[in-house]
């Protein structure tokens, strides 16, 4: 099997501790790392883990599963969530998934973020409504399909900067998130940062940088 070759130093270079991406690994691929983890004493956190994929894993037990965002962690003393000024919204319920990759890479971060689900535009008193909860956020993550009007008319409503999730929830030309993507780079609102269709792991890596940055200060 070829030599498996973790990043373990990333966290303290880039304030971003590296993840596990799983697919396309096998079972015993995954298992080696968890393996060197546990060694290590290391925390892990693994993303895009099938329930296959997972029940298939040796070391099952020892992970803190999530079905609906195909992640997991390995937790060797993480610290307990506070509330750093983070915020998920999702336009619908079919966003679920990314909107919890995203919850989820913040709780491993030590970050735990309010989500609010269900506030697309198609019922604008439920984006209105949110965006009244979200002013005191120094960061709000908002994952939408279709055609994704949420970014912009959440980003004009707010004074957080929003990190737009396009995600592939849509049917005939919004299939695959292409529309969505599209949307959230031509928006016109101020303010809307976008990462890759789905990745809900690389807003919150965004949102967790930000957000350090912000605690540590005035630049000198």
């Amino acid at each position: 099997m070829t030599e498996i070759r973790m990043d373990w130093g990333r966290s303290a270079r880039t304030g971003i501790p590296e993840a596990v991406f799983c697919a396309g690994k096998s079972t015993d691929q995954i298992s080696a790392i968890l393996e060197q983890a546990d060694q290590r004493g290391e925390s892990l956190l693994l993303t895009r883990l099938t329930p296959q994929a997972h029940t298939a894993l040796p070391a099952m037990a020892l992970l803190d599963y999530d079905p609906v965002s195909a992640t997991a962690i390995l937790d060797h003393g993480l610290p307990e969530p506070t509330d750093q000024g983070a915020a998920i919204v999702a336009a619908g319920t079919s966003d679920t998934p990314m909107a919890k990759e995203a919850a989820r890479t913040l709780i491993f971060a030590g970050i735990a973020a309010p989500t609010h689900i269900d506030v697309g535009v198609a019922g604008l008193w439920r984006t209105t409504e949110a965006a009244e909860k979200l002013q005191d956020r120094r960061v709000v993550i908002a994952c939408a399909g279709f055609e994704a009007a949420l970014f912009s008319v959440m980003a004009g409503l707010i004074q957080a900067p929003l990190i737009a999730v396009p995600t592939s929830v849509g049917t005939g030309v919004a299939t695959g998130g292409q529309a969505a993507l599209t949307s959230a780079l031509a928006s016109c609102a101020p303010g809307v940062l976008t990462v890759n269709i789905d990745n809900g792991f690389g807003a919150a890596c965004a949102a967790i940088k930000i957000l350090r940055m912000i605690e540590q200060g005035p630049v000198r």
